[in-house]
């Protein structure tokens, strides 16, 4: 890359996104100083790697691509450029081996995420990036005297101005806090002329209301093995096979964090959602029926729920939840009800659980407020990428795809749009 001038770049927020922007940039010959807020760079990454580093998925591409719902074709321009099979080809570039496991995702070979992290550093580090951490932005963004961009940073050492020809916000969303994406930065660049839509949980769990035994003794119990139906106002069908697990305050797991986007878009509409879940996927209603029919003798109805259909435990919990007394004693003396209400057991989700614990979140930069390039239309030499931009994926690898490939459109927008860019006078 030829040029009068170094092209002097910051990249703010050290994640995925950031750290793939600043590895564009360099690989281009740009001077990029990475600023964070924490005393290290991708916590989050780390986190998302504790049980096994899910780095992408290895479906076909259009089924890929559709996880991203409404996005489905902005996110599919950043996955032009750097897509699943790409992911992995720059991770063995890494030096690490991936796998495909049985569900089609893909994880590299130890499924750890640290070392893909410490291999990654160590040769952006190598490449010329200057990493400054514990350094917080401001909020402070202004038009720099001569071009560029001044931006504002607490520092242990005190406050700190830097300048640049242009910025790459890589800032998160408003997930996990403690790990550094707090979601600070949105009325600062609202304030600025750029349009934010407001961050939401997603692939969160959801409220329940409870009824204290049920709490008592059974939160954080696991469901396996089941289905959760949904039909949403407008007629959107979810109806998906997995686990979930019964939280203090409502239901989580993965298989609610699938449904998560269409519950809380239904919750947010009518003020709650319908979910039906069926308890005993394996088997069909009719077969249910004829054996909770038979006789059971002196047995409770507890054993003989468990003889007769395996339900026991927080199934059978879930199964009288909401039922006074003379309405379970009917509902026990009628098999075929029995059967249809462990069929498609009826419960009402009230709200999404906090943002800070979901995980990810919605909402953000939007992709009107931005062009092409993923520059601002606002403040033109400054760039976005990641959880930042208003999109949403499931878990499975989604996720960190779509991050990475939008710091890779980032750093790449930031590199075509040099051309005539006024030098800035680094004064940091």
């Amino acid at each position: 890359m030829s040029a009068p001038f170094p092209f002097r770049v910051a990249v703010v927020g050290g994640g995925p996104a950031g750290l793939m922007a600043a590895d564009v940039l360099l690989a281009a010959g740009a001077q990029v100083e990475l600023f964070d807020a924490m005393p290290s760079v991708g916590r989050k990454f780390l986190l998302a790697g504790k049980g096994g580093l899910n780095i992408t998925h290895a479906e076909p591409e259009a089924a890929f691509r559709s996880r991203y719902r409404e996005r489905a074709a902005e996110v599919g321009a950043w996955l032009d450029g750097f897509g699943p099979e790409a992911l992995r080809a720059w991770v063995h570039a890494q030096g690490i081996p991936t796998f495909v496991g049985s569900s089609g995702k893909v994880f590299p070979e130890g499924m750890k995420a640290a070392p893909l992290l410490r291999a990654w550093l160590h040769r952006l580090r190598a490449a010329g990036l200057v990493l400054h951490a514990r350094h917080r932005w401001t909020g402070q963004l202004e038009a720099a005297q001569g071009g560029g961009w001044t931006l504002g940073f607490d520092t242990p050492q005190g406050p700190r101005a830097s300048t640049h020809d242009a910025v790459v916000l890589a800032l998160g969303g408003a997930s996990w806090a403690r790990l550094g994406s707090d979601g600070a930065w949105q009325p600062w660049l609202a304030g600025q002329g750029v349009d934010v839509a407001p961050l939401v949980p997603a692939n969160c769990g959801f409220d329940i209301a409870w009824s204290d035994f049920l709490r008592e003794r059974h939160a954080g119990t696991p469901l396996k093995n089941v289905r959760l139906k949904f039909t949403d106002r407008t007629g959107q069908v979810f109806d998906r096979l997995g686990e979930a697990v019964l939280g203090a305050g409502g239901l989580e797991g993965n298989l609610v964090y699938a449904a998560s986007a269409l519950l809380r878009d239904e919750i947010a509409a009518c003020g709650h959602a319908d979910i039906a879940l069926d308890l005993l996927p394996a088997r069909d209603e009719a077969t249910l029926a004829a054996a909770l029919a038979r006789g059971r003798g002196a047995r409770s109805m507890i054993n003989h729920l468990k003889e007769q259909a395996g339900i026991h435990g927080v199934r059978a919990a879930l199964l009288r939840e909401g039922l006074d007394a003379a309405q379970w004693t009917a509902l026990c003396a009628d098999p075929a009800a029995l059967a249809a209400r462990i069929k498609a057991l009826p419960l009402r989700l009230l709200a999404a659980r906090p943002i800070d614990e979901a995980i990810s979140s919605a909402g953000g930069v939007r992709f009107e407020a931005m062009d092409a390039r993923l520059m601002l239309a606002a403040l033109p030499g400054v760039f976005c990428a990641g959880e930042m931009i208003d999109w949403e994926a499931p878990t499975g690898g989604y996720l960190l795809t779509a991050c990475l490939a939008s710091g890779w459109a980032a750093g790449q927008g930031a590199l075509d749009w040099r051309q005539g860019c006024p030098r800035a006078e680094n004064k940091g």
